[in-house]
């Protein structure tokens, strides 16, 4: 994980996590002389753990509030099956429940090189050859992710949810407290356009710039498994392709690339084809998701669950995704 500017954590944090650590896998970090919060991701912290003469370790671990904590403890066991399957993953340490700050769930894994903010990687010259290869590559990356078979799957990754994903975001925005209407119109157009069901595969569920490292030569780790699910693979191409992970890009992938490029590297790379009808339905699907997304974690923050200025900002991104929805919705 590239070494980002640090977010300085509660006095004593440190001392806390490298104590919990030491009982809850032993040995596991050995050399770890200090803990350093790193700004990423909204729903789990991330911590950076430099050693003494060994390479650093990351360490995840769930904040309160999270829409699925035990799903931090399945993110290993995904990651394993992943790297498995040749999917660019982390090496994964030690992972569970300990004391302390580990309580709510915790994976330790092995630092892995790359970049993670997208508007860095958007515009770094020198991730300029990696910009005009991504959407090949992502569409070889989800190929093989979407091949792994669920029944194969062991421990905790074999307790992947199933939920629709239409019905289980749609109930999120029922309980919202305020009214919602062009989410609730687009969900009625979901509802009534849905397309035929598939056979289930293992989803990531939150396949973007974000959540992958990268380097100039590729794609160094898939991470941020903790929406992984069963469902249809082509949710996680469609996913890749909204406007909100562009960040103001022209191009389709990510800001990055070509739709039809992504297609064609999943279909050559064994993933099937992809039919336009559901990824378009998909890609309406994903703009609903990330609006009631957006709705929780803001949420979180004024219900005083979890006060954070970046959850607050959060929310005023409900209408853009209800925007792109709806250039979709009159396409």
């Amino acid at each position: 994980m590239s070494a980002n500017a640090a977010v300085s954590p509660p006095a004593g944090a440190p001392a806390d996590l490298v104590a919990a650590l030491d009982t809850a896998a032993p040995g596991a970090a050995n050399g770890v002389r200090d803990a350093v919060r790193l700004p990423a991701g909204a729903s789990r912290e991330t911590w950076l753990l430099p050693r003494d003469g060994a390479p650093a370790l990351v360490l995840r671990l769930n904040t309160p509030g999270s829409l699925d904590a035990p799903a931090l403890l399945r993110e290993a066991a995904l990651m394993e099956a992943a790297g498995r399957h040749g999917v660019p993953s982390p090496e994964v340490l030690a992972h569970g429940t300990g004391p302390g700050p580990l309580a709510a769930g915790y994976v330790l894994m092995s630092h892995v090189a790359g970049e993670s903010v997208p508007q860095r990687i958007l515009r770094d010259p020198a991730l300029a050859g990696f910009r005009a290869r991504f959407a090949a590559e992502a569409g070889g990356i989800l190929a093989r992710l979407h091949a792994i078979d669920p029944a194969a799957l062991t421990g905790a990754a074999a307790d992947l949810p199933s939920d629709d994903q239409l019905d289980a975001w749609t109930a999120i925005l029922d309980a919202e407290p305020e009214p919602h209407p062009i989410l609730a119109h687009v969900a009625a157009w979901l509802r009534r356009h849905r397309p035929a069901p598939v056979s289930p595969r293992l989803v990531h569920g939150d396949f973007r710039l974000g959540n992958v490292l990268v380097a100039p030569d590729g794609v160094t780790a898939v991470l941020d498994w903790e929406l992984a699910h069963l469902g249809d693979p082509v949710e996680d191409l469609a996913w890749l392709t909204i406007r909100a992970w562009r960040f103001g890009h022209a191009g389709e992938v990510a800001g990055c690339g070509e739709v039809a490029d992504l297609v064609a590297a999943y279909r050559a790379a064994g993933g099937g084809a992809v039919e336009a009808d559901r990824l378009r339905w998909w890609q309406v699907m994903g703009c609903f998701r990330w609006g009631v997304i957006c709705l929780h974690q803001v949420g979180r923050h004024l219900g005083g669950a979890e006060r954070s200025v970046e959850l607050a900002a959060i929310g005023r991104r409900v209408a853009e995704a209800e925007y792109d929805a709806m250039l979709l919705l009159t396409a």
